[in-house]
């Protein structure tokens, strides 16, 4: 009895873990999740197909077994008992009972039985009786006298002894039901058949298909808008299946509503069922909590998937200077290098040219809507002017923490900002060695520290958070501000142009001397910053190191030219000159693109050079010199439907019931059996002897038997001893 109890809490606490942990997820998403190190143990422990884990069905088989024996066993004995009043008890053991009486009554035999029966029918026991001769010692002579006796059996709450056979029998059931609504047909199947899984993005090999009249599987259906489909999936540890249905499913139309979170609030999937062998045409709406049954298949709303997506990217090269764009005849249109691309969330890839050699281009996703808590990444404004986030996955059911944040991976302390900063791209890169990073561009700024910017993403690694580029909007609200800038820097001459403006701006027209020297300072500074010169030339014998451009290089420049007690005045100075030849590279860009330029006196222009020069630095690390821009979309939803063939669903509901009435027939009911024993005492009157058991000793059984004493017996009862 331990170990059967034992071993239903562990199924219990693991059927509680299926329920928590989403089943069946691809392992870089639990990797995500938990870590690799968790990742892997709980891997190891079946946890992400707990259902079908050999131990879990193991123990559930092993349930099944010992149950039913224990059922063989021990039913016989227990209906015997129930179909028993035990009248034939003898009237010497009544005195072993712990409740016990005895008494006369004035009435003869007859009429004293007549009373008993009649008393306890009225409170509802189950009678049978017994006559018998029995033996009578008289107490003062010494002699025996045989008299007649009656033998009375009552029973009360017979239903208790029904509630173990109930309750057993629920176990054995919803154990069946647990095994046949498992993987355990599905893999007898692959076992006898010889079926081959298949991992996905393989072709689907010529044995990896199950029967249409498969009786228990539990599938994902994949269906976009506009299209249908009868081919569902079956999840194993070793790949995956088709299932074919018996009928196809056409979704007409995909419908979402959000909270103010992000979070769906509502989603839902207008059908068609199409059945070719009925020449039926059913129109159904599924949703969460409300299936659709039809042909013996349930269709659970599951989640909702991009279905193919139309975007139009536009490339925007960081590598080209402004004289190189100008020479490539788009002089007006600095922010341009390349036509736009369209492109096919989930569809074949694209080759993009680019000067360390071409790249590939897999567009992965759409995201409508991007609800992000900002209020953390508006106080936290990196030196790297990068921010991890997570963006909220509105696809499934089950979603992302919400407090993820821009700016930081912790949960946030605090109020938060909630804010839907529009559509995005997810996109990876892969190039001719095959590494892929992936990107998530925004297609709308977000105001962050009180300045719109843009915010391009990039990870390495599916299980890092993004890092974002914050490139600042100009006046309107665009990117070619930042990029005319971006390019003006890339280009010598222009460079050199606006370091003599400074020279000229910073010092009085009659000192040429000192302007010299400060144009000078300043073309150092913004080759340096560039990324055009090294800070310090390398040492003979030594191999060169790759330019380091941004504010790492003025860095390493102060480090290895200036003294340290003079470091402090030095950057200071150094980053003042930066800024004021940076503001003149921005108005020479914008000359030479027609646009007026900007005056140092306005507050827009002063935070839009602010955030321009931490991004200029951060753009020098940016993994590739090409940001796709999306211009535009038409978005195309796919609903996932989890279609299920669960016979021992009903089993499992039968076991409920029984386990119910099981539970509550042994913990609530008492069965109280009562002997009474009439006999004739010589003198007209009857001797009364009568004793009580229960299966449970409770102050109610002893109230209870007072009552029958004062019932049966009257004042005439001798109290137990």
């Amino acid at each position: 009895m331990r170990f059967a109890i034992a071993l239903l809490t562990v199924i219990c606490i693991a059927s509680a873990i299926g329920t928590v942990v989403k089943q069946g997820e691809p392992l870089v998403n639990y990797v995500d999740q938990f870590g690799p190190f968790w990742a892997e143990v709980f891997g190891a422990l079946g946890l992400y197909r707990i259902y079908s884990s050999g131990w879990f069905l193991t123990i559930l088989a092993f349930l099944v077994v010992s149950t039913s024996l224990c059922i063989a066993r021990n039913t016989p004995k227990i209906l015997a008992d129930w179909r028993t009043h035990k009248e034939h008890i003898r009237e010497q053991a009544l005195q072993a009972f712990r409740h016990r009486a005895t008494g006369v009554l004035t009435q003869p035999l007859g009429e004293a039985q007549a009373a008993v029966l009649r008393t306890l029918a009225q409170q509802g026991w189950s009678v049978k009786t017994q006559r018998r001769e029995a033996a009578a010692q008289d107490g003062a002579s010494g002699t025996a006298a045989i008299g007649e006796g009656v033998m009375i059996g009552a029973r009360l709450g017979a239903a208790n002894k029904l509630g173990y056979i109930a309750a057993h029998s629920a176990i054995v059931l919803i154990c069946l039901g647990g095994l046949f609504d498992g993987d355990l047909i599905v893999n007898a199947q692959v076992w006898a058949q010889k079926l081959q899984p298949f991992k996905g993005g393989m072709t689907e090999p010529e044995r990896g298909r199950l029967g249409e009249g498969n009786p228990a599987y539990r599938a994902q259906l994949f269906v976009p808008e506009g299209a249908r489909s009868n081919a569902a999936v079956v999840n194993l540890n070793e790949g995956m299946l088709v299932q074919p249905l018996p009928f196809e499913v056409e979704l007409k139309k995909f419908s979402v509503e959000y909270y103010a979170t992000g979070m769906p609030k509502r989603f839902a999937s207008d059908i068609v069922i199409h059945d070719a062998r009925k020449g039926v045409d059913k129109a159904f709406t599924v949703e969460v909590n409300h299936p659709v049954v039809y042909d013996g298949v349930t269709i659970f709303q599951s989640s909702f998937e991009d279905g193919g997506s139309s975007v139009q990217l536009k490339p925007l090269r960081l590598d080209l200077g402004t004289a190189q764009v100008a020479r490539a005849g788009q002089a007006t249109q600095a922010a341009q290098s390349a036509s736009s691309v369209a492109a096919v969330v989930g569809g074949a890839p694209q080759m993009l040219s680019a000067p360390a050699g071409d790249l590939q281009l897999e567009v992965t996703g759409l995201r409508v809507i991007n609800v992000e808590d900002v209020a953390q990444a508006q106080k936290s404004s990196a030196a790297d002017g990068t921010a991890s986030a997570g963006s909220n996955d509105v696809r499934g059911v089950n979603l992302a923490e919400l407090s993820k944040h821009l700016g930081s991976g912790a949960k946030p302390a605090g109020n938060k900002q909630l804010v839907n900063i529009g559509p995005s791209v997810i996109y990876k890169l892969r190039d001719a060695a095959g590494q892929a990073r992936e990107y998530q561009n925004y297609m709308a700024p977000v105001k962050l520290d009180g300045q719109q910017v843009f915010l391009f993403g990039v990870r390495d690694t599916p299980a890092e958070g993004f890092r974002y580029l914050r490139v600042p909007a100009d006046e309107d609200m665009g990117v070619q501000g930042w990029l005319r800038l971006r390019q003006a820097l890339n280009d010598g001459a222009m460079r050199a142009e606006a370091a003599q403006r400074f020279g000229r701006m910073a010092a009085p027209a009659d000192r040429a001397e000192l302007q010299a020297q400060l144009g000078g300072s300043a073309q150092r500074a913004l080759d340096l910053f560039a990324g055009a010169i090294r800070a310090t030339p390398a040492k003979p014998g030594q191999p060169s190191q790759p330019l380091v451009g941004g504010l790492p290089a003025l860095s390493d420049f102060i480090e290895q030219a200036v003294p340290a007690e003079q470091r402090e005045r030095t950057s200071a100075t150094l980053v003042r000159i930066l800024n004021g030849a940076l503001f003149e590279l921005l108005n020479l860009s914008r000359e030479r693109a027609g646009v007026a330029p900007l005056s140092p006196e306005q507050d827009e222009a002063r935070r839009f050079m602010t955030a321009s020069v931490l991004s200029l630095s951060d753009a020098m690390f940016y993994p590739v010199p090409m940001v796709l821009v999306l211009e535009g979309f038409v978005p195309k939803q796919a609903s996932v439907f989890q279609v299920t063939r669960t016979p021992g669903r009903n089993v499992v509901y039968l076991g409920c019931v029984l386990l119910i009435v099981g539970v509550f027939a042994m913990l609530y009911i008492r069965e109280r059996r009562l002997w009474v024993w009439l006999q004739e005492d010589g003198a007209g009157a009857t001797r009364v002897k009568m004793a009580l058991s229960s299966t449970r000793q409770t102050l109610d059984t002893d109230r209870e038997f007072e009552r029958l004493q004062r019932t049966l017996l009257g004042t005439t009862a001798a109290a137990s001893p």
